[in-house]
Formats: structure tokens, C-alpha cells, sequence
């Protein structure tokens, strides 16, 4: 592996704990834990007990005009309003999911900079390593938005989609970033033929994350306006919801072209463990979709559900690109 590599191998198991971390924040309620950005609480560490924070510290004017922007009422964002909903695990585990962002920025950055100094020869993977920077940077200013937003749905879909999206050029600028990559086996004919319905998959597998996302903030919904129901008889309002039910009935379509996808690859040659990650993973979700649809939406299953789902899109997404065989490199110049 090179240098470039496990730059770009860091960033992306970073962004994989990032997502486990995300979710930790989102079962738990702590997505509120700290109410400004990127201070929290108006330090740089977090207060444990709500007689420490300085009320002084936190812009109640910005905290306003961010109310009015997003729809809420300005009037409501009081300092008695905003200390009542102090809670000190609330505010670390935000604090540790904003600390777990930090990785990603430096190796993202870290792989942008061997890039361009490493791989002149490939003009894809400096471009895909400087779309992640991009994307990293995005996505951190939708994380204010999102605290801004006081866990706005719409917002938070797109902080999602965003974390998902970010696995893509990380998982082909790891795979691209050395003179050999990973092929898989089989001549140009089949691999053209698996192409398409692994890149079928993939797409699939992403649409599925961000339907998913949009279930846990109905589940985020029913723990705020149900409260002293059991997680168990939320399965019945969910199943009202036609984004619940596309959700759930989709997964039988991945099951399917995983499926599809790992026996093509056995009728050529052994599937290889890319493939059967793949096939694992769909199967270990559709284990936990099931518990939460049949016996109860625990908020551990939901935190495996969502994290699996971060490793799946990285794995079908090193498929994608074992199906494409580089073409040569031309050499440098002298004078590159």
C-alpha cells in the first residue's frame, strides 16, 4: 500500500466512525447536546454541569435570526428556554461526535496534499481527492445548519447524504492510488457485464441510506411526542408511512442484486472477499431491518443498522471499481 493509499484509507475508515458516531448522536436525542456552533455552550470544552455555562457566551441574536430562517419562532429562543434543555451527556456526546469529525478533515486534506504531489500521473484521483475536500467542507457547514435548524428533517437528510456521498471518491481514490489496483477476475467482456449491475447495487445501496435517514428521523419524532410508548408500538405508525414501507420493502431489492451479483461473479471464478462483504453485509442488514420491524426499533440495532450501512456502500463501491481496468500511464516528463 502507498503513502497516497493509506492517507486515503485513513480518511475513509475516519468518515466510517464518523457515521457510527452520527448515529450514537441521533439515537440517543444528543444531536442538540451543544446549541451553537462550532463552540459548544460558547467554550471549547463543554460545561458537565449547567451552573458552568456562561450565558454571556452564547449570540442569542444569532441563535434568533437562525430560528426565523428556519421557520421557528424567534421569541421562543430564550436563556431560561435554552438552559432547561441543558443535558451533560447530551453535550458530550455531541461534543465526541464533533472531535470525531476532526480525522476526517485531516486526512482528507492530508490525502488532497500527497495527491497532488504523488500522483501527477492521474488526473482522476487528485480530482476525486479534491472532491472529497470539497465535500468535507460542505458537509461541515451543514452540520452548523443543522444545529442552527434545531435537527431540522430536510437538513439533516442532506447531512447524511452528504457523509454517504463522501465514501465514494475516498473508497476509488484508495483503490486508483497505486500502478496495480485491484481487478476483478474474468476478462473485459464480463467485467463490462458485471459494470452494470454492480453499479446498479451501488446506486441502490446509496438511495436506501438516505430513505433510511429519513426513517430515523421519524423514529427521532415518535421519541419526542411518544414518550413512555414502547419502541416496539412504534413499528405501527411507522407502518403508515410510505417512506417507511418503500424503505423496508427496497431492501428486498438490494437482497436481489447482491445476490445476482455475487453468483456471477462465482460462475467466472471465487467471488473474492469484496463480493462476499457485499453479500455478508446485505444480509446482516436485512437481519437487523427485520428485528426492527418485527420485534422492536432498539437503539442498538439502530446504531449497527445505520454504521453497517456506511461499510456496505464502501465495499460495493470497490466492486464498482474493480470492474474497470486502468488504462496505461503515460510517463512523466522530464521536467514534471
Amino acid at each position: 500500500m502507498t503513502r497516497f493509499q493509506k492517507f486515503a484509507t485513513a480518511a475513509l475508515v475516519s468518515v466510517i466512525v464518523l457515521i457510527f458516531v452520527g448515529a450514537i448522536v441521533r439515537v440517543s436525542g444528543a444531536g442538540m447536546g451543544c446549541p451553537d456552533w462550532p463552540r459548544c455552550w460558547g467554550r471549547l470544552i463543554p460545561p458537565t454541569r449547567v451552573e458552568q455555562v456562561d450565558i454571556s457566551k452564547l449570540n442569542f441574536e444569532k441563535f434568533r435570526k437562525a430560528a426565523a430562517r428556519y421557520d421557528r419562532d424567534p421569541a421562543t429562543v430564550t436563556p431560561e428556554h435554552i438552559l432547561e434543555n441543558f443535558n451533560a451527556v447530551h453535550t458530550w456526546t455531541e461534543f465526541v461526535n464533533r472531535l470525531t469529525s476532526l480525522p476526517v478533515g485531516f486526512f482528507s486534506m492530508a490525502t488532497l496534499v500527497t495527491a497532488l504531489i504523488r500522483q501527477r500521473r492521474r488526473p482522476w484521483v487528485r480530482s476525486a481527492s479534491a472532491v472529497s475536500v470539497v465535500l468535507v467542507g460542505v458537509n461541515a457547514w451543514m452540520g452548523s445548519q443543522v444545529v442552527s435548524s434545531d435537527l431540522k428533517p430536510v437538513v439533516l437528510t442532506v447531512h447524511m447524504a452528504l457523509a454517504m456521498l463522501l465514501l465514494i471518491p475516498l473508497t476509488f481514490a484508495a483503490w486508483r492510488g497505486c500502478e496495480q489496483p485491484w481487478l476483478i477476475p474474468g476478462d473485459e467482456t464480463f467485467r463490462r457485464r458485471m459494470r452494470w449491475i454492480v453499479g446498479l447495487l451501488l446506486v441502490l445501496i446509496f438511495a436506501e441510506g438516505v430513505l433510511g435517514t429519513r426513517i430515523r428521523e421519524l423514529n427521532s419524532h415518535l421519541a419526542r411526542t411518544h414518550q413512555g410508548m414502547g419502541r416496539a408500538e412504534w413499528i405501527g405508525i411507522l407502518e403508515n408511512s410510505w417512506i417507511y414501507l418503500i424503505h423496508r420493502s427496497f431492501s428486498w431489492v438490494i437482497l436481489a442484486a447482491a445476490l445476482g451479483s455475487w453468483w456471477m461473479a462465482k460462475r467466472v471464478a471465487a467471488p473474492g472477499r469484496t463480493a462476499t462483504g457485499v453479500l455478508v453485509v446485505v444480509l446482516a442488514q436485512m437481519v437487523l431491518g427485520l428485528i426492527m420491524a418485527q420485534v422492536e426499533i432498539h437503539p442498538a440495532v439502530q446504531v449497527l443498522h445505520l454504521g453497517l450501512s456506511g461499510i456496505l456502500l464502501t465495499l460495493a463501491m470497490l466492486w464498482f471499481c474493480g470492474t474497470f481496468r486502468p488504462k496505461p500511464e503515460t510517463p512523466l516528463s522530464r521536467d514534471a
